[in-house]
């Protein structure tokens, strides 16, 4: 059997998250949507180097990325709402890619460790900011605002709705006022139900803490 190529672990990856996030909270101009593409490429390109995606989904992603260069950069020189929009649908799909890749590979994993754990919490704020994107598109695609009384949020806002609402916290302050973002945000909540719940069943059967011994074993067995 041929060995395994060594790879970075989940770590690295959960940390470009975070300093995606980050960046994403800093004001900025017509700037932030492109430099935010750039940092999102590279987080998704090594997601997916460490979780072993296949030729054909790493070349999807790159194709994405560069539709996604092409309307920045239009939105650059002609600044717009349909752009913007645009902009940040790509990025909302560059982030969808990768989760799918993590979960493929932490599933095989047979025990729960450290990597086990890095990946599935880089998977879940990985969908919860793939949701972001896509409320920060639908409010600068769909004529009226976002959250009805409260307007359209800056994408700031539109990360920590998406975080409310893939935790199933609601705390009521933001309300999408028409569709598409009620179905979105029905959609996040329930992939996030789903999300914990697969993820606890998978720690509470594969766990075993050091010294523990399988019940599985006969009274007796040393295990030889």
């Amino acid at each position: 059997m041929r060995e395994r190529p060594a790879r970075h672990g989940y770590g690295p990856v959960l940390t470009l998250i975070v300093s995606t996030y980050v960046l994403s909270l800093v004001p900025g101009g017509r700037w932030l949507p492109t430099v935010l593409l750039v940092v999102q490429a590279g987080t998704v390109w090594l997601a997916l180097r460490v979780s072993r995606a296949r030729r054909s989904v790493r070349l999807a992603s790159v194709a994405v990325f560069a539709l996604a260069l092409v309307a920045a950069a239009f939105a650059w020189f002609a600044p717009g709402r349909p752009l913007t929009g645009l902009t940040f649908l790509a990025a909302g799909a560059l982030y969808l890619v990768a989760p799918i890749s993590i979960v493929r590979d932490i599933g095989v994993h047979r025990r729960v460790d450290r990597e086990t754990m890095l990946g599935a919490l880089a998977a879940y704020l990985l969908i919860g900011m793939a949701f972001g994107f896509a409320y920060a598109c639908v409010a600068a695609l769909q004529p009226g605002p976002l959250f009805g009384d409260a307007g359209d949020p800056a994408l700031p806002q539109a990360l920590f709705f998406s975080f409310v609402t893939l935790t199933t916290t609601g705390y009521g302050d933001l309300v999408p006022a028409t569709n598409p973002a009620q179905s979105i945000a029905v959609l996040e909540a329930l992939l996030g139900t789903l999300f914990l719940v697969t993820a606890v069943s998978k720690v509470v059967e594969n766990w075993r803490p050091r010294g523990w011994r399988d019940t599985g074993a006969e009274p007796g067995d040393t295990g030889r």
